[in-house]
């Protein structure tokens, strides 16, 4: 990789119980040409405030001029990104203090576009939970149909907060489609469907459970059809996408 900085991508919106630790845990692990770019999605409580005062040049704030939504403000987030290697981050998790190493490493080691790694969940009073379903493991990495499948049935472990990736993947994951729900879940598909994925096995993140916590599970028969209907729209776009690059073929 001819350019190693990394470039951390956050949108926020009224996190300012627990922006601070969050962003102490990324910072302590970032070199000087690293930057963390922050979407502020219309908040109205104390996180830009609580962002400023860091005074930390690495950290860039752009604001959304209405509520925009996490998917999009994500993107906006990537789009506006610098670096080779781009982590998603959430605003009220705690990054694992070798994050950015042992996903170097990876990278370096193995030729593909995406990495995601297992981690573990945690609520506010601390209380940690290594649940099986929080677990990726890296034998099933290049099962790339059984992955998709299991991106459909809803029981994978992809989550953005926990995926690094490379910034030639921009090339087929942006722009997201008005239609997607879950960002994290279309740059997974994207990654198996281009056979250039790694699951890792390391736990990367504590990954808060709180009330605002988006729950496939407790939604509505309605909604879950919808997603499946998604999937498949995702599906072919990403199939479509995949066509026209020739960097990725095989």
């Amino acid at each position: 990789m001819k350019n190693t900085g990394v470039s951390i991508c956050m949108a926020v919106y009224n996190g300012d119980k627990y922006i601070e630790g969050q962003l102490i845990s990324i910072l302590n692990q970032l070199n000087d040409n690293d930057e963390i770019i922050v979407v502020n999605d219309f908040s109205k409580d104390k996180t830009i405030e609580i962002i400023e005062a860091f005074k930390d040049s690495r950290i860039k704030i752009f604001h959304n001029e209405k509520n925009m939504g996490h998917v999009k403000s994500f993107e906006r987030a990537i789009d506006l990104s610098k670096n080779e290697l781009i982590f998603l981050s959430d605003q009220d998790d705690l990054w694992m203090p070798n994050k950015i190493k042992i996903f170097k490493e990876y990278f370096e080691k193995q030729n593909v576009q995406l990495v995601s790694s297992s981690f573990t969940c945690f609520d506010n009073d601390y209380n940690t939970n290594n649940d099986e379903k929080y677990k990726l493991y890296q034998n099933e990495s290049a099962k790339y149909s059984e992955n998709i499948i299991r991106i459909f049935k809803g029981n994978i472990p992809y989550f953005g907060c926990a995926m690094g990736f490379k910034r030639e993947f921009l090339k087929i994951i942006l722009p997201f489609p008005e239609y997607v729900e879950a960002h994290d879940l279309w740059i997974g598909m994207a990654a198996n469907i281009l056979k250039s994925n790694l699951h890792i096995e390391e736990n990367s993140i504590l990954h808060r459970i709180h009330n605002a916590n988006a729950t496939p599970s407790k939604r509505p028969l309605s909604k879950k059809i919808k997603s499946r209907l998604v999937f498949i729209k995702s599906y072919l776009e990403l199939r479509k996408r995949t066509k026209y690059f020739d960097i990725f073929k095989t």
